[in-house]
């Protein structure tokens, strides 16, 4: 699996990224900040079932609050993971 050229913007630094161990990373930036091609792209590569295994292992923590409901509300499975308190980032 190859990332197109056009998703690539949103990894800087990362030109060499390892997909099979990167694919975490991947998924969460890409849910995050891809657009419409990003995105076609990826549920082209990726089955649904395993998109849906990362929101609810990982996408509590990964995604923002607006992100965490939109993919929660189209996955259909509540985002997991740990997902960080105003009180655990600003204890004061």
């Amino acid at each position: 699996m190859e990332i197109p050229l056009e998703t690539r913007r949103l990894f800087p630094g990362y030109a060499d990224v390892d997909l099979a161990t990167g694919l975490p990373f991947l998924i969460a930036r890409l849910l995050e900040d891809g657009d419409e091609a990003d995105l076609r792209w990826l549920t082209r590569n990726l089955p649904e079932t395993e998109l849906a295994a990362w929101l609810g292992q990982r996408g509590g923590r990964q995604l923002s609050l607006r992100s965490r409901a939109f993919w929660e509300a189209v996955l259909g499975r509540p985002a997991g993971g740990e997902v960080p308190t105003r009180k655990d980032l600003w204890p004061l």
